[in-house]
């Protein structure tokens, strides 16, 4: 764990969407009358389904001075309703040979159960119930928020890579909420009590405010039937919670983070520049920043690893990440270790003129083909995981895209030219960045 009153015949809105070249899964969707939205991505090639319940809800959508909130009902919710105590669920699933868990994200909170097919409705009847009929006392709540400050004293207090990657966030974001952690910070989860856990579940945990994704060895017309039984008679609350996310101010000048630790014993390095999600993004734009983090650090092929590590070899590892699916404009991340005797300075002087020379000269056929081709075959291979399949689509919903910015995103991958990934690095202006060292505590002193 990152831990009434029925309604009459439920109306659906159905579609099934067809995913476009290369051939994805048939997604089977519908929308409940109290306004659950249900994705079947059918997968019969084992006798299993994942089940999984994602709130658009996040720790970006967590109160002033409540920060962490939305990790703690997540914790909270596995404490039990009048029909499942604390627990129970847990040990169910265990003895049915299943796994449970849960996640909190910046835009999301997700909920999943993976089990045997005959065991859907098991995991459909749990997850209904403590949708509306969580049970919550004093007595439950102090003792879970010691648990979540001790796990924030265990993950982050106590490892300086968390530390630092913290203290680059809200560099990044001085305004935004993506600049606090999803843990949130140790002085507001002191304060959280019942009280905020209750507003909270109150506000976001709604049918209306749900997406139920089902992958597996299911039947998607069964599947609806079911789940219209079961989650069809929670009562709607009126309209989805609205997302009110502060707009981050332009920021045009380079910040330096570093943290130096007596625990830290390879230094390592990393830059993040505040770039548009799939959301937030023109059209094409994201596209062409997925295209350029591969090509720039997808691996042992990309330019950071091959100039950094191979050719100069002033770097022990090298890469950049585009963490594309997020509800507002989002980070993309170049980062490395160095070698022995090589100065962080070094590292960072080397990657800015990389990138510098990219935005300059662009990118040649060859090298985005390859990195075109290695993107969309990563898509295809991630459906040979139902868990993946299921995330993808839970996730890419959640943050408010479409099933059909799913379904064409490798026809969008194939159509990014070497212009446009040109024009994406010019996103990547070191005055929109925040670079983060760090170092062992002596190599600072010295």
């Amino acid at each position: 764990m990152s831990h009434a009153k029925p309604l009459g015949p439920a109306e659906l809105t159905l579609s099934t969407s067809a995913p476009a070249k290369p051939a994805g899964p048939a997604v089977t969707t519908a929308r409940l009358a109290n306004g659950l939205d249900i994705v079947v991505i059918p997968d019969h090639r084992a006798p299993v389904v994942t089940h999984m319940v994602w709130y658009r809800n996040g720790s970006a959508d967590d109160p002033v001075g409540k920060s962490g909130i939305a990790h703690f009902l997540e914790h909270l919710m596995f404490k039990g309703t009048k029909d499942h105590p604390a627990g129970k669920f847990s040990e169910l699933i265990a003895d049915l040979g299943g796994q449970e868990n849960a996640f909190t994200s910046n835009d999301y909170t997700a909920y999943f159960q993976r089990a045997a097919k005959e065991h859907l409705k098991v995991c459909m009847d749990y997850e209904a119930d403590r949708m509306s009929n969580l049970v919550l006392t004093d007595e439950v709540v102090k003792p879970e928020r010691d648990v979540v400050l001790e796990e924030r004293r265990m993950r982050t207090d106590s490892d300086p890579a968390d530390l630092l990657n913290e203290a680059v966030q809200a560099a990044l974001f001085t305004r935004h909420p993506y600049g606090t952690p999803v843990i949130g910070w140790a002085d507001d989860i002191e304060g959280l009590g019942r009280a905020d856990a209750l507003a909270y579940y109150e506000r976001f945990y709604t049918p209306e405010n749900a997406i139920l994704i089902v992958a597996g060895d299911v039947d998607p017309a069964a599947v609806i039937d079911l789940a219209t039984t079961v989650y069809g008679s929670i009562p709607a609350r009126g309209a989805a919670p609205k997302r009110f996310r502060p707009r981050e101010p332009d920021i045009h000048a380079h910040r330096l983070v570093t943290l130096a630790d007596q625990k830290v014993e390879q230094p390592s390095y990393q830059t993040v520049f505040r770039v548009p999600s799939y959301r937030t993004a023109a059209r094409g734009e994201a596209e062409a920043l997925e295209v350029l983090a591969h090509f720039l650090g997808g691996g042992q092929a990309s330019l950071l690893f091959k100039t950094l590590v191979i050719d100069k070899k002033i770097a022990v590892s090298a890469g950049a990440h585009y963490a594309g699916t997020a509800l507002d404009d989002t980070r993309f991340y170049a980062y490395a270790s160095p070698a022995p005797g090589v100065s962080l300075e070094t590292l960072d002087s080397e990657i800015e003129r990389i990138i510098a020379e990219v935005a300059k000269k662009g990118i040649e056929e060859a090298d985005l083909a390859r990195a075109k081709t290695r993107l969309v075959a990563d898509a295809i291979y991630a459906q040979d995981s139902q868990v993946a399949l299921a995330q993808w689509y839970g996730a890419s919903l959640a943050a408010g895209l479409a099933l059909t910015d799913i379904a064409s995103w490798p026809e969008r991958i194939e159509a990014v030219t070497a212009a446009d990934v040109v024009k994406a690095a010019r996103w990547l202006d070191r005055r929109c960045s925040v670079t983060g060292f760090l170092l062992p505590e002596q190599a600072a002193a010295a």
